[in-house]
């Protein structure tokens, strides 16, 4: 049907005409590809200096910062920064608060290569989604390093209760991270809120590859919480393909079994030379002796060990051979420390022995689980020779080389018992 505007008759076009015949209702408009990106905010730099991409989401390269269309829900898929890229996305927009249905996250990152500590400072949260029935929330913050054992590297801040928009400012800190965990490793942010009656819930959380922060540098971020991602089951799909699901869920586990780690070991190795003369007055009567020289071996502590016993812990302790040998008069033994995963124990032991005949010695240190009544469990263990590789030959040789000098180093233990040893 025809009508008249302003004395001007209309004109319908053939596309129009037949999109009206085929289709009943209200015409919509088609999405173009352009809104299917996101829109940065007046405030913040064009594409050519900080370009996004598109990210499937898998393990840790999904994260940080995607702004989103004002007003529009988020799509499946996440955003993530440019590889090239050494800083994250700052949210600028006023309605920051409005960038995701889950809220925001800010905390800085920062590695001590010295001391070999990862420290996360927990700043806030803003807009987190509402849990309870009055329509807050009573969150905290959960740390876990990916891959490992999640009971081990747990770490956890203090709860706020009734708030949307937290602030926390508290550091938490993991200790024996080497260079290599930073390369290789993701921090796991997870906002919960807490629950005294029920089970905790789940509100959103945040992945950092370790990689992106420098050494000795902070860096901050400031993140929109996502959902975690799902995990596949092959009962939910075809039968066609629940072969290649068992297939990817086997080879994973096989994975994951390669990079399980039981514990890092923190030790000190001083050789300590022989001394001079000394003057010595017993029973009134002078005399000199001279002092003999020796390894002393400190056991300083150790972290993020396995979990051995039914309730997520442990009660370690750590034993240390000098070997070869054969009659076990070189045992020493620490102290059980009880129900945890990173214990401290700072003793020390020591050996006389001279430098040659140390050379061709091997210190072999092993942790334990204590149990009453039965077999200690081997947690794991690591040894220290002229034969050793990696860091323990590191470890051995710089302390040969530096007389008088305390040395330290983090060591990771494995997982294979040595066979020399009982479960004593």
């Amino acid at each position: 049907m025809m009508a008249l505007r302003g004395g001007k008759k209309l004109s319908i076009s053939i596309q129009e005409h037949m999109a009206i015949d085929v289709c009943p209702g209200p015409i919509r408009p088609i999405r173009q590809i352009s809104a299917y990106f996101p829109r940065l905010s007046p405030t913040s730099p064009g594409p050519t200096s900080s370009p996004l991409a598109l990210s499937p989401g898998v393990g840790g390269a999904h994260l940080l910062s995607p702004l989103l269309v004002p007003g529009r829900p988020s799509m499946g898929g996440s955003l993530s920064l440019n590889s090239s890229m050494d800083t994250s996305v700052e949210i600028t927009s006023d309605d920051s608060d409005d960038c995701t249905a889950l809220g925001t996250l800010e905390f800085d990152l920062r590695y001590e290569r010295s001391s070999s500590e990862l420290h996360c400072t927990v700043l806030r949260a803003k807009g987190l989604k509402s849990m309870d029935f009055n329509g807050l929330s009573d969150p905290y913050v959960k740390l876990h390093l990916l891959p490992g054992a999640c009971k081990a590297n747990k770490l956890k801040t203090k709860t706020i209760r009734n708030s949307l928009n937290p602030v926390w400012n508290e550091t938490l800190t993991y200790v024996g991270i080497t260079e290599e965990d930073m390369h290789r490793k993701t921090l796991r942010l997870t906002v919960c809120d807490e629950d005294k009656l029920t089970h905790n819930e789940l509100i959103g959380e945040s992945r950092v590859p370790l990689k992106r922060v420098k050494l000795d540098q902070t860096k901050h971020f400031h993140t929109c919480l996502e959902h975690p991602p799902p995990i596949p089951s092959p009962t939910a799909m075809g039968e066609a393909l629940r072969g290649i699901s068992c297939y990817l869920r086997e080879w994973e586990n096989e994975q994951l079994h390669s990079l399980e780690e039981r514990g890092r070991l923190l030790l000190s190795l001083q050789f300590q030379p022989p001394v001079g003369l000394e003057e010595t007055n017993v029973g009134g009567g002078g005399g000199d002796r001279r002092r003999s020289g020796g390894l002393c071996v400190g056991v300083r502590r150790c972290a993020h060990l396995a979990a051995m016993d039914v309730n997520g812990f442990s009660d370690p302790y750590v034993k240390i051979y000098l070997k070869p040998d054969l009659q076990k008069k070189s045992k020493h033994k620490t102290a059980v420390m009880k129900k945890t995963l990173n214990p401290e124990f700072n003793e020390e032991f020591f050996y006389e022995i001279s430098l040659p005949e140390l050379a061709h010695r091997m210190l072999e240190v092993t942790v334990w689980d204590y149990d009453l009544g039965r077999s200690n469990d081997f947690i794991g263990g690591v040894c220290l020779s002229c034969r050793s590789q990696g860091d323990g030959l590191r470890h051995w040789m710089d302390c040969l080389k530096n007389q008088g000098s305390r040395v330290e180093r983090w060591h990771i233990l494995t997982n294979e018992l040595p066979r020399t040893l009982g479960h004593d």
